[in-house]
């Protein structure tokens, strides 16, 4: 005789199962859309599946059949709602040529520092030995091209339609800053910053890079959707500081990732604590403990608390990367324990 059979018992079990080729278990990842329970314990389970993965949920029925089987004594029925690729509710599979890891740094609002983290982290991993290229995906606010010091720079086209990433501080950057001006204001609707997107991932020529670091706009829009349909993520990381706000739309970031089969690596808090240059006393401006909060209701890591230093909004003005900048900073040190830590994380 088996266990006692319950919904929260059997979610229990079905967390042992991974998405084939991810870290994060199909409850994590929102595969489990219903679940019934009938006379005689019988158990039906209807998974959310997009039409192409076939030999994914293939996987996934035997492994948790062959679970709940040994658990409760019950083979279970399963049921498959095939999702249209087209409502972006897919895992991608393609993967970018050349290109071994590929990481999306993402936030649920602006102003939390999202793209002083993907910078600085793109150039910790290349201080730790990586090749390491950086796509700027804001196309409303690109800032990469300010961030490292590009200046009037554009990525080289030599046959006119493959583009060639700038080099500067060791990474590999690409950016839609490098093809307007200053004051080029950008009014996209939808479908063109979402064509703009893939042009970007599929016409550069990356070359042979460790990790290919995606910098997002915040919140949960076409930019995400897109590169959720059309290549193979290893992970995002959710930046947020720790105030109520930011958690809150963090949070529908992470959600937003759960539903496209993303894997998330972890919650990065921001500008944790303001660090005074003269006195070195602290100050929590924006509240405590929410990063930690966030982490543990969504059984996820917080990999990193990152504090608010001038130095660090000194050097991202400066275009270069405090990493680079000042290397013994702490700031920098702890970008460099957020790159370990994102290393360590990836798939073999």
């Amino acid at each position: 005789m088996g266990r006692q059979i319950s919904a929260s018992t059997i979610l229990e079990v079905l967390k042992q199962v991974r998405y084939p080729g991810h870290r994060d278990d199909i409850v994590s990842l929102g595969i489990i859309e219903d679940m019934s329970l009938g006379s005689g314990g019988a158990i039906s389970i209807t998974l959310r599946e997009p039409a192409e993965s076939d030999s994914a949920t293939r996987a996934i029925v035997g492994q948790a059949s062959a679970l709940l089987t040994r658990e409760f004594g019950v083979k279970p029925e399963f049921k498959v709602r095939q999702i249209a690729p087209e409502l972006g509710e897919r895992t991608g599979r393609a993967r970018i040529a050349g290109v071994r890891h590929v990481i999306a740094v993402a936030s649920g609002k602006g102003g939390v520092g999202k793209s002083t983290v993907a910078a600085n982290l793109a150039a910790a991993l290349s201080r730790l030995r990586h090749r390491v290229a950086l796509l700027d995906t804001d196309i409303y606010g690109p800032s990469v091209p300010m961030m490292f010091g590009t200046g009037k720079a554009r990525p080289p086209s030599p046959d006119g339609q493959h583009i060639y990433p700038i080099q500067k501080h060791g990474v590999s950057l690409i950016s839609m800053g490098f093809f307007l001006t200053d004051q080029t204001p950008v009014i996209w609707r939808g479908p063109m910053v979402m064509g703009a997107v893939r042009q970007l991932l599929e016409s550069t020529v990356w070359g042979e890079q460790d990790f290919l670091v995606i910098d997002l706009p915040p919140g949960t829009g076409d930019v995400q959707l897109t590169l959720g349909q059309i290549i193979e993520l290893d992970g995002a990381l959710i930046v947020t500081t720790p105030q109520d706000v930011a958690l809150l739309d963090a949070a529908r970031a992470i959600r937003m990732f759960r539903q496209l089969h993303c894997p998330l690596l972890g919650i990065v808090e921001n500008m944790s604590y303001f660090e005074c240059p003269d006195c070195g006393e602290r100050d929590d401006l924006f509240g405590s403990g929410g990063g930690e909060r966030m982490a543990q209701g969504e059984h996820m890591e917080l990999l990193a608390r990152l504090p608010l230093y001038p130095a660090l909004r000194e050097s991202s003005d400066g275009g270069t990367p405090i990493t680079c900048a000042m290397p013994e900073h702490p700031a920098s040190r702890a970008f460099m324990g957020l790159a370990e830590r994102v290393v360590e994380l990836m798939p073999a």
